[in-house]
């Protein structure tokens, strides 16, 4: 279907979204119909395509009231139930795995090539998830190794912390709402769910898959809830006094907020970046050009390790800012229903206005201004600034939306300098053929994950990930997960 026709016709729900979703909040063990609900809107035109159920703080002190009572019932599932669940996710999911990629298109706006992958991921990370639950044991310890454990038997276990709240970005929000729910499962955990205000149905969607996974379990749905809203919602959940643990994505300035009214709550913070990318002297600029246009533009920039700040030897930077600019013109920017899309608009007007403001500052400031800098239609034209300043937003701060900024240095230790000079240090990357410079760059990077001749933005979601800095703390990925939701107990024997 063309673009044009599209346009002429609203975009429908897939057919296969249960009918809850977009009328109640599954709080408790059924689902409750909220006190209201919103217009959910379409990034690519602003119009209404479906409402959702907004909850409200009595909902989440409800919630958190419901998975408190639950805490001892869900930390005694079997292993066995707990992996049956989680695979059971996995496998429902993939059977409504395109209506999801459509719902998502619709609710981020994200091209969807993009939507594809992001299913296709939260698929085998419950898969991956189901495989860990086995693994949550201890070890023994040989207390004896001092005088004082003469005669003494100890060993440690794992036992789930106690009640989750996952708090969701709006950029995958599905993606994201299964880092939070599956790892909590496998741990033990009851888990809410708060989804970003601007895409609540995909992640109501998952959690009506897991409740009715946790039925046919013979586990209580109430395992999993979610409540949707703003910020007073989110600040009840994440402050309640029966809640032990937070796992947050999103903004730098909101996670460091969230960690302070938790407190002292367990806090998992997947915060923003400003990825960096160095291009060594003898790197193949060809690749490395390719790896900047597809990691700086998927999802259209709102990514938290897309490529924002390219670092090039000097001697290179010249030809590899000609090819990184040659490829620019050849992206697809319009509809993200369409295959071909590559950049769609950006979540909404006001993100679209501050990454143009952004821009224009770092014009003003000296930057040149290379591909770009534009809109078109509702979209950011995918764009190329050389030489940033420092102190300038677009280059100091997560910029979230199809822009990239190249810098010339004289040397790799300038560029791994560099890279580090930042707040940031989720992922970086480094182009080289020299396995000496690699390594160094897994030495000397100061970020959560380096990535040797591909984009930043690669992740593995069985991998620990997560950043240093005001990048957050804590590491997600299953198997990391768990470890981060729960909590060693010592037992020692006097024989």
């Amino acid at each position: 279907m063309t673009a044009a026709a599209h346009a002429a016709q609203p975009p429908d729900l897939p057919e296969s979204l249960p009918e809850p979703v977009t009328e109640s909040l599954p709080v408790g063990e059924e689902w409750v119909t909220a006190g209201r609900r919103e217009a959910v809107r379409f990034p690519y035109d602003g119009g209404e395509f479906a409402l959702a159920p907004v909850g409200d703080e009595a909902l989440a002190r409800r919630a958190a009231g419901h998975a408190a009572g639950l805490r001892r019932q869900v930390s005694k599932l079997p292993t066995r139930v707990r992996r049956r669940v989680l695979a059971g996710v996995g496998a429902a999911l993939a059977e409504v795995a395109g209506g999801m990629e459509d719902l998502l298109v619709l609710e981020t706006g994200k091209p969807r090539a993009d939507c594809r992958t992001e299913v296709l991921r939260a698929v085998t990370t419950w898969e991956a998830a189901a495989d860990e639950v086995s693994r949550v044991h201890g070890e023994t310890v040989p207390l004896d190794g001092l005088p004082s454990g003469d005669g003494m038997t100890g060993f440690w276990t794992r036992r789930p912390i106690g009640v989750v709240v996952g708090v969701a970005g709006f950029n995958y929000p599905m993606m994201l709402a299964t880092h939070k729910i599956a790892p909590a499962l496998a741990a033990g955990c009851p888990v809410i769910v708060k989804p970003a205000p601007a895409t609540p149905l995909a992640t109501l969607w998952l959690v009506a898959l897991v409740r009715e996974q946790l039925a046919a379990a013979g586990a209580p749905p109430g395992a999993v809830q979610s409540v949707t809203g703003g910020t007073e919602v989110g600040r009840t959940l994440t402050t309640h006094p029966e809640v032990a643990a937070v796992s947050f994505t999103g903004s730098a300035e909101t996670g460091h907020r969230i960690a302070r009214e938790a407190a002292p709550r367990k806090v998992v913070l997947e915060l923003g970046s400003n990825a960096a990318l160095a291009v060594a002297a003898d790197a193949d600029l060809d690749a490395a050009a390719d790896a900047v246009v597809r990691g700086g533009l998927y999802a259209s920039g709102q990514a938290c390790i897309s490529v924002q700040r390219v670092i090039a030897v000097e001697e290179v930077a010249e030809a590899l800012e000609r090819r990184i600019a040659e490829r620019l013109p050849d992206v697809v920017v319009g509809d993200p229903r369409e295959e071909p899309t590559r950049v769609a608009p950006l979540i909404d007007e006001a993100a679209t206005e501050r990454v143009l403001s952004w821009v224009g500052e770092a014009r003003a400031a000296g930057a040149r201004l290379v591909y770009g800098g534009e809109r078109r239609g509702r979209s950011v034209v995918p764009t190329l600034l050389a030489e940033v300043p420092d102190g300038q937003p677009a280059w100091d701060e997560e910029i979230f939306g199809p822009v990239i900024c190249l810098r010339s240095v004289p040397d790799l230790a300038a560029a791994y300098a560099t890279v580090n000079a930042s707040r940031y240090g989720l992922h970086a990357a480094v182009f080289t053929r020299d396995l000496g410079a690699a390594l160094t760059a897994v030495e000397e990077l100061e970020t959560g994950g380096v990535v040797v001749n591909d984009v930043p933005g690669y992740r593995c979601d069985i991998a620990p990930y997560g950043g240093v800095k005001d990048s957050g703390i804590g590491r997600e990925g299953p198997r990391f997960a768990i470890e981060e939701l729960t909590v060693t107990r010592m037992a020692v024997f006097r024989r």
